[in-house]
Protein backbone atom coordinates (compact mmCIF):
# COMPACT_ATOMS: atom_id res chain seq x y z
CA UNK A 1 0.00 0.00 0.00
CA UNK A 2 1.00 3.59 -0.80
CA UNK A 3 1.79 5.76 2.35
CA UNK A 4 1.69 9.72 1.15
CA UNK A 5 3.24 11.49 4.20
CA UNK A 6 0.57 13.69 6.20
CA UNK A 7 0.71 17.03 4.73
CA UNK A 8 -0.32 18.74 8.36
CA UNK A 9 0.65 17.58 11.63
CA UNK A 10 -1.34 17.68 14.51
CA UNK A 11 -1.70 21.08 15.92
CA UNK A 12 0.92 21.31 19.29
CA UNK A 13 1.03 24.71 21.09
CA UNK A 14 4.14 26.49 20.58
CA UNK A 15 6.31 28.64 22.81
CA UNK A 16 6.11 32.88 22.66
CA UNK A 17 8.84 34.77 22.74
CA UNK A 18 8.84 38.58 23.21
CA UNK A 19 10.28 40.42 20.53
CA UNK A 20 12.71 42.21 22.54
CA UNK A 21 14.35 38.83 24.18
CA UNK A 22 14.71 37.46 20.30
CA UNK A 23 16.61 40.52 19.51
CA UNK A 24 18.78 40.42 22.67
CA UNK A 25 19.83 36.98 21.82
CA UNK A 26 20.53 37.73 18.37
CA UNK A 27 22.59 40.55 19.74
CA UNK A 28 24.38 38.90 22.06
CA UNK A 29 25.25 35.83 19.65
CA UNK A 30 26.39 38.30 16.56
CA UNK A 31 28.43 40.55 19.08
CA UNK A 32 30.49 38.01 21.24
CA UNK A 33 31.31 35.07 19.32
CA UNK A 34 33.62 33.73 22.01
CA UNK A 35 30.81 33.71 24.79
CA UNK A 36 29.29 30.41 25.51
CA UNK A 37 27.20 28.83 23.27
CA UNK A 38 24.37 27.32 25.36
CA UNK A 39 22.28 24.72 24.39
CA UNK A 40 19.04 22.70 24.98
CA UNK A 41 18.47 19.24 23.64
CA UNK A 42 14.76 18.01 23.05
CA UNK A 43 14.42 14.00 22.50
CA UNK A 44 16.70 11.60 25.06
CA UNK A 45 16.95 8.97 22.60
CA UNK A 46 19.56 9.85 19.79
CA UNK A 47 19.24 13.41 21.81
CA UNK A 48 22.05 11.54 24.02
CA UNK A 49 24.44 11.58 21.18
CA UNK A 50 23.45 15.41 20.63
CA UNK A 51 24.13 16.25 24.18
CA UNK A 52 27.95 14.06 24.02
CA UNK A 53 28.77 15.77 20.63
CA UNK A 54 27.95 19.55 21.97
CA UNK A 55 29.08 18.63 25.52
CA UNK A 56 32.88 17.92 24.03
CA UNK A 57 32.98 21.08 21.93
CA UNK A 58 34.73 24.22 23.75
CA UNK A 59 32.83 26.76 24.93
CA UNK A 60 29.90 24.96 24.04
CA UNK A 61 27.27 24.40 27.00
CA UNK A 62 24.39 21.93 27.67
CA UNK A 63 22.00 23.65 29.64
CA UNK A 64 18.91 21.94 28.99
CA UNK A 65 17.20 18.69 28.27
CA UNK A 66 13.35 17.94 27.69
CA UNK A 67 12.12 14.59 27.47
CA UNK A 68 9.22 12.58 28.28
CA UNK A 69 11.08 9.87 30.65
CA UNK A 70 11.51 11.17 33.59
CA UNK A 71 14.55 8.44 34.87
CA UNK A 72 16.60 9.22 31.23
CA UNK A 73 15.92 12.73 32.17
CA UNK A 74 17.56 12.33 35.44
CA UNK A 75 20.22 9.81 34.34
CA UNK A 76 21.68 12.20 31.38
CA UNK A 77 21.27 15.58 33.98
CA UNK A 78 23.62 13.71 36.31
CA UNK A 79 25.74 12.35 33.89
CA UNK A 80 26.60 15.96 31.94
CA UNK A 81 25.56 18.33 35.00
CA UNK A 82 22.49 19.93 33.58
CA UNK A 83 20.12 20.68 35.82
CA UNK A 84 17.59 22.74 33.88
CA UNK A 85 15.02 19.06 33.10
CA UNK A 86 11.80 19.43 31.27
CA UNK A 87 8.94 17.12 30.35
CA UNK A 88 7.74 20.24 27.89
CA UNK A 89 9.70 20.90 24.87
CA UNK A 90 7.83 24.11 25.24
CA UNK A 91 9.17 24.56 28.52
CA UNK A 92 12.98 24.61 27.59
CA UNK A 93 12.36 26.76 24.14
CA UNK A 94 10.97 29.74 26.50
CA UNK A 95 14.41 29.57 28.44
CA UNK A 96 15.73 33.11 27.77
CA UNK A 97 19.68 31.38 28.29
CA UNK A 98 19.43 29.01 25.48
CA UNK A 99 21.11 29.83 21.91
CA UNK A 100 20.14 26.55 20.58
CA UNK A 101 17.85 24.07 20.38
CA UNK A 102 19.10 20.60 19.08
CA UNK A 103 15.90 18.51 18.19
CA UNK A 104 15.91 14.77 18.92
CA UNK A 105 11.88 14.11 18.35
CA UNK A 106 9.80 11.83 16.70
CA UNK A 107 9.52 13.66 13.11
CA UNK A 108 5.71 15.05 13.64
CA UNK A 109 7.46 17.54 16.37
CA UNK A 110 10.51 18.84 14.29
CA UNK A 111 8.32 21.61 12.50
CA UNK A 112 6.12 23.00 15.30
CA UNK A 113 9.75 22.89 17.64
CA UNK A 114 11.74 24.76 14.85
CA UNK A 115 9.05 26.78 14.59
CA UNK A 116 8.65 28.02 17.86
CA UNK A 117 12.78 27.80 18.33
CA UNK A 118 13.46 30.55 15.59
CA UNK A 119 11.07 33.10 16.61
CA UNK A 120 12.53 33.24 20.02
CA UNK A 121 15.54 33.82 18.40
CA UNK A 122 17.43 30.52 18.47
CA UNK A 123 19.52 28.40 16.21
CA UNK A 124 17.79 24.72 15.55
CA UNK A 125 19.99 21.71 14.86
CA UNK A 126 17.64 19.28 14.03
CA UNK A 127 18.13 15.01 13.58
CA UNK A 128 16.64 14.01 10.22
CA UNK A 129 13.99 14.54 7.90
CA UNK A 130 13.98 18.27 8.30
CA UNK A 131 9.71 17.77 8.35
CA UNK A 132 7.18 15.52 7.04
CA UNK A 133 6.54 16.97 4.17
CA UNK A 134 7.71 20.01 1.46
CA UNK A 135 5.50 22.21 3.00
CA UNK A 136 6.38 22.10 6.39
CA UNK A 137 10.00 22.08 5.48
CA UNK A 138 9.84 24.91 3.14
CA UNK A 139 7.48 27.34 6.33
CA UNK A 140 11.00 26.45 8.47
CA UNK A 141 13.29 27.21 5.98
CA UNK A 142 11.46 30.11 5.62
CA UNK A 143 11.19 31.36 9.57
CA UNK A 144 14.82 30.75 9.56
CA UNK A 145 15.38 33.50 7.08
CA UNK A 146 12.59 35.29 8.63
CA UNK A 147 14.41 35.51 12.06
CA UNK A 148 17.86 35.83 10.80
CA UNK A 149 19.27 32.30 12.35
CA UNK A 150 21.30 29.31 11.06
CA UNK A 151 18.45 25.39 10.40
CA UNK A 152 20.70 22.43 9.93
CA UNK A 153 19.89 18.97 9.79
CA UNK A 154 22.38 16.02 11.08
CA UNK A 155 23.22 14.49 7.86
CA UNK A 156 26.05 13.02 9.45
CA UNK A 157 26.73 10.08 6.95
CA UNK A 158 28.26 12.47 4.47
CA UNK A 159 31.30 13.03 6.98
CA UNK A 160 32.49 9.48 7.07
CA UNK A 161 35.99 9.18 5.98
CA UNK A 162 35.13 7.35 2.18
CA UNK A 163 32.09 9.77 1.66
CA UNK A 164 34.45 12.36 2.09
CA UNK A 165 37.68 10.58 0.18
CA UNK A 166 34.91 9.90 -2.76
CA UNK A 167 33.97 13.74 -3.15
CA UNK A 168 38.14 15.21 -2.37
CA UNK A 169 38.65 12.59 -5.32
CA UNK A 170 36.23 13.58 -8.03
CA UNK A 171 37.04 17.28 -7.59
CA UNK A 172 40.40 16.58 -8.06
CA UNK A 173 41.10 13.29 -10.50
CA UNK A 174 37.53 13.28 -11.76
CA UNK A 175 35.81 10.73 -13.26
CA UNK A 176 34.24 12.34 -16.37
CA UNK A 177 30.45 13.21 -16.38
CA UNK A 178 28.65 11.05 -14.28
CA UNK A 179 25.40 9.61 -16.57
CA UNK A 180 23.85 8.04 -13.86
CA UNK A 181 24.08 6.47 -10.47
CA UNK A 182 22.95 3.76 -8.42
CA UNK A 183 22.04 4.72 -4.36
CA UNK A 184 20.50 2.20 -1.81
CA UNK A 185 20.17 0.90 1.81
CA UNK A 186 18.73 -2.14 2.23
CA UNK A 187 18.28 -4.50 5.13
CA UNK A 188 17.08 -7.83 5.77
CA UNK A 189 14.88 -7.68 8.74
CA UNK A 190 15.17 -4.18 9.90
CA UNK A 191 11.48 -2.95 10.55
CA UNK A 192 11.69 -1.30 14.18
CA UNK A 193 8.36 -2.78 15.34
CA UNK A 194 5.04 -1.98 15.31
CA UNK A 195 5.08 -0.40 18.73
CA UNK A 196 7.46 2.06 17.70
CA UNK A 197 6.87 5.75 16.14
CA UNK A 198 8.86 4.58 13.23
CA UNK A 199 6.06 2.47 11.66
CA UNK A 200 3.11 4.86 12.88
CA UNK A 201 2.68 7.35 10.07
CA UNK A 202 0.78 10.06 11.63
CA UNK A 203 4.52 10.45 13.94
CA UNK A 204 6.61 9.57 11.15
CA UNK A 205 5.20 10.31 7.98
CA UNK A 206 6.12 7.01 6.15
CA UNK A 207 7.98 4.39 6.64
CA UNK A 208 11.55 2.87 5.39
CA UNK A 209 12.20 6.18 2.85
CA UNK A 210 11.54 8.64 5.41
CA UNK A 211 14.01 7.11 7.91
CA UNK A 212 16.63 5.89 5.73
CA UNK A 213 16.10 7.57 2.61
CA UNK A 214 17.89 11.15 3.83
CA UNK A 215 20.98 10.13 4.48
CA UNK A 216 21.23 7.86 1.14
CA UNK A 217 19.94 10.92 -0.72
CA UNK A 218 21.92 13.51 1.10
CA UNK A 219 25.41 11.72 0.61
CA UNK A 220 24.37 11.07 -3.28
CA UNK A 221 23.74 14.59 -4.13
CA UNK A 222 27.12 15.43 -1.84
CA UNK A 223 29.27 13.45 -4.05
CA UNK A 224 27.47 14.96 -6.92
CA UNK A 225 28.04 18.22 -5.95
CA UNK A 226 24.62 19.07 -5.13
CA UNK A 227 22.45 18.64 -8.82
CA UNK A 228 18.81 19.32 -8.19
CA UNK A 229 16.26 16.29 -8.82
CA UNK A 230 13.30 17.60 -10.93
CA UNK A 231 11.52 14.34 -11.56
CA UNK A 232 10.87 11.35 -9.76
CA UNK A 233 8.76 8.30 -10.54
CA UNK A 234 8.46 6.12 -7.41
CA UNK A 235 6.73 2.60 -5.78
CA UNK A 236 6.32 1.69 -2.70
CA UNK A 237 5.59 -1.35 -1.18
CA UNK A 238 4.64 -2.81 2.88
CA UNK A 239 3.86 -6.67 1.79
CA UNK A 240 6.52 -8.02 3.94
CA UNK A 241 5.88 -5.86 7.00
CA UNK A 242 1.82 -6.53 6.60
CA UNK A 243 2.58 -10.54 6.40
CA UNK A 244 4.85 -10.60 9.62
CA UNK A 245 8.47 -10.58 8.24
CA UNK A 246 11.06 -8.27 8.98
CA UNK A 247 11.03 -7.21 12.46
CA UNK A 248 14.17 -5.86 13.87
CA UNK A 249 13.28 -7.13 17.07
CA UNK A 250 12.45 -10.66 16.19
CA UNK A 251 10.19 -11.26 19.17
CA UNK A 252 7.72 -9.09 18.63
CA UNK A 253 4.43 -10.09 16.58
CA UNK A 254 4.29 -8.68 13.46
CA UNK A 255 1.49 -10.39 11.84
CA UNK A 256 -0.47 -8.90 9.04
CA UNK A 257 -4.23 -10.02 11.22
CA UNK A 258 -3.56 -6.97 13.37
CA UNK A 259 -3.77 -4.72 10.95
CA UNK A 260 -1.21 -2.44 12.39
CA UNK A 261 1.77 -2.23 9.78
CA UNK A 262 0.26 1.20 7.57
CA UNK A 263 4.01 2.41 5.98
CA UNK A 264 6.25 1.07 3.34
CA UNK A 265 9.03 -1.62 3.80
CA UNK A 266 10.27 -0.67 0.58
CA UNK A 267 10.79 1.89 -2.03
CA UNK A 268 12.05 2.05 -5.33
CA UNK A 269 12.31 5.33 -7.26
CA UNK A 270 14.35 6.74 -10.16
CA UNK A 271 14.89 10.07 -10.41
CA UNK A 272 15.86 12.88 -13.43
CA UNK A 273 18.39 15.45 -12.44
CA UNK A 274 19.07 19.02 -13.92
CA UNK A 275 22.18 18.24 -15.32
CA UNK A 276 21.10 15.50 -17.48
CA UNK A 277 21.99 12.34 -15.47
CA UNK A 278 19.87 9.74 -13.76
CA UNK A 279 19.49 8.19 -10.57
CA UNK A 280 18.45 4.45 -9.14
CA UNK A 281 17.28 4.91 -5.48
CA UNK A 282 16.07 2.20 -3.74
CA UNK A 283 15.50 1.87 0.32
CA UNK A 284 14.51 -1.17 2.39
CA UNK A 285 13.67 -2.07 5.83
CA UNK A 286 13.19 -5.87 4.48
CA UNK A 287 13.33 -8.72 2.04
CA UNK A 288 14.04 -11.89 1.43
CA UNK A 289 17.22 -11.54 0.02
CA UNK A 290 21.20 -11.53 0.41
CA UNK A 291 21.13 -7.29 1.54
CA UNK A 292 21.65 -7.58 5.26
CA UNK A 293 21.64 -3.67 6.30
CA UNK A 294 24.17 -2.77 3.20
CA UNK A 295 24.42 1.06 2.33
CA UNK A 296 25.76 1.25 -1.71
CA UNK A 297 26.43 4.17 -3.85
CA UNK A 298 27.72 3.74 -7.77
CA UNK A 299 28.22 6.57 -9.12
CA UNK A 300 28.80 6.19 -13.23
CA UNK A 301 31.17 8.53 -15.02
CA UNK A 302 32.24 8.66 -18.74
CA UNK A 303 35.99 7.88 -17.59
CA UNK A 304 35.29 5.77 -14.26
CA UNK A 305 33.56 4.85 -11.71
CA UNK A 306 33.10 4.65 -8.13
CA UNK A 307 31.26 1.99 -5.75
CA UNK A 308 30.78 3.12 -2.24
CA UNK A 309 29.37 -0.18 -0.39
CA UNK A 310 29.08 -0.37 3.28
CA UNK A 311 27.71 -3.63 4.74
CA UNK A 312 26.76 -3.44 8.77
CA UNK A 313 27.94 -0.32 9.03
CA UNK A 314 31.87 -1.35 7.62
CA UNK A 315 34.46 1.18 8.65
CA UNK A 316 37.27 0.19 6.12
CA UNK A 317 37.50 -1.36 2.68
CA UNK A 318 34.54 0.27 1.60
CA UNK A 319 35.28 2.05 -1.41
CA UNK A 320 36.50 1.11 -4.51
CA UNK A 321 37.45 3.19 -7.96
CA UNK A 322 37.40 1.49 -11.59
CA UNK A 323 39.08 2.92 -14.79
CA UNK A 324 40.27 2.36 -17.65
CA UNK A 325 44.21 2.46 -18.47
CA UNK A 326 45.28 2.40 -21.86
CA UNK A 327 42.26 -0.46 -22.82
CA UNK A 328 42.73 -2.63 -19.65
CA UNK A 329 40.33 -2.05 -16.54
CA UNK A 330 41.75 -0.85 -13.58
CA UNK A 331 40.59 -1.27 -9.90
CA UNK A 332 41.62 1.28 -7.47
CA UNK A 333 41.12 0.32 -3.55
CA UNK A 334 41.91 3.53 -1.52
CA UNK A 335 43.22 2.91 1.93
CA UNK A 336 40.32 5.06 3.65
CA UNK A 337 39.24 3.69 7.66
CA UNK A 338 36.19 5.06 9.10
CA UNK A 339 37.11 6.39 13.29
CA UNK A 340 33.20 7.22 13.75
CA UNK A 341 32.51 10.24 15.32
CA UNK A 342 30.19 11.46 12.64
CA UNK A 343 27.62 13.01 14.42
CA UNK A 344 30.48 14.92 16.27
CA UNK A 345 31.67 16.43 13.43
CA UNK A 346 28.70 17.42 12.14
CA UNK A 347 27.71 19.23 15.00
CA UNK A 348 31.14 20.66 15.55
CA UNK A 349 30.19 22.29 11.77
CA UNK A 350 27.30 23.73 12.93
CA UNK A 351 28.59 25.09 15.19
CA UNK A 352 30.80 27.07 13.47
CA UNK A 353 28.10 28.30 10.93
CA UNK A 354 26.47 29.55 13.99
CA UNK A 355 29.64 31.12 14.79
CA UNK A 356 30.94 32.43 11.72
CA UNK A 357 28.11 34.99 11.87
CA UNK A 358 27.29 34.45 7.94
CA UNK A 359 24.48 32.32 8.57
CA UNK A 360 22.66 33.13 4.64
CA UNK A 361 23.62 29.23 3.40
CA UNK A 362 23.23 27.97 6.69
CA UNK A 363 19.12 28.54 6.67
CA UNK A 364 18.51 24.65 5.70
CA UNK A 365 17.99 25.03 2.14
CA UNK A 366 19.68 21.90 0.61
CA UNK A 367 17.50 19.59 3.18
CA UNK A 368 14.45 21.68 2.00
CA UNK A 369 15.37 19.81 -1.56
CA UNK A 370 15.86 16.42 0.33
CA UNK A 371 12.52 16.32 1.29
CA UNK A 372 10.85 17.96 -1.38
CA UNK A 373 12.32 14.90 -3.15
CA UNK A 374 11.62 12.26 -0.64
CA UNK A 375 8.00 13.70 -0.44
CA UNK A 376 7.81 13.28 -4.24
CA UNK A 377 8.31 9.72 -3.97
CA UNK A 378 5.60 9.50 -2.00
CA UNK A 379 3.32 11.35 -3.89
CA UNK A 380 4.34 9.31 -6.73
CA UNK A 381 3.58 6.62 -5.42
CA UNK A 382 0.37 7.24 -4.32
CA UNK A 383 -0.39 8.66 -7.81
CA UNK A 384 1.06 5.88 -9.65
CA UNK A 385 2.83 8.38 -12.07
CA UNK A 386 5.91 10.72 -12.50
CA UNK A 387 6.25 13.80 -9.96
CA UNK A 388 7.95 16.76 -11.54
CA UNK A 389 9.67 19.02 -9.27
CA UNK A 390 10.31 23.06 -9.68
CA UNK A 391 13.20 24.99 -8.08
CA UNK A 392 11.88 25.85 -5.39
CA UNK A 393 10.56 22.11 -4.59
CA UNK A 394 7.19 22.36 -5.49
CA UNK A 395 5.88 19.14 -6.81
CA UNK A 396 3.67 19.23 -9.91
CA UNK A 397 2.25 16.05 -11.99
CA UNK A 398 4.10 15.69 -15.08
CA UNK A 399 1.13 17.05 -17.35
CA UNK A 400 1.33 20.03 -15.72
CA UNK A 401 5.40 20.75 -15.12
Amino acid sequence: MSIEPIVTSSPVPQATVPAAQAAAAESAVKTNKLAPLRVGVIGLGIGSVHVAAFSGLPGVEVIALAGKEPDRRRELGEQYRVTNLFEHWEDLVALDDVDVVSIATPNLLHHPIALAALAAGKHVFCEKPLALNTAQAREMVDSAIAHDRVLEVAFNHRQRADVQFARSYIETEGIGRIYHSRASWKRRSGIPGLHSWFTNPAMAGGGALIDLGPHVLDSLLFLLGEPRVVAVSAVTHGELGRAGYGAMDRAEQMASDTGAFEVEDLASALFRLDDGSSVAFEISWAGHTVDDEDISIELLGEDGGIRLFVPHYKSEDTLRIYRDRSGTPLTITPDVRVHGGDHARVIAAFVDAVRSGNWTEHRGQYALHRTAVLDACYRSAAVGREITLAVEGRETHQEDA
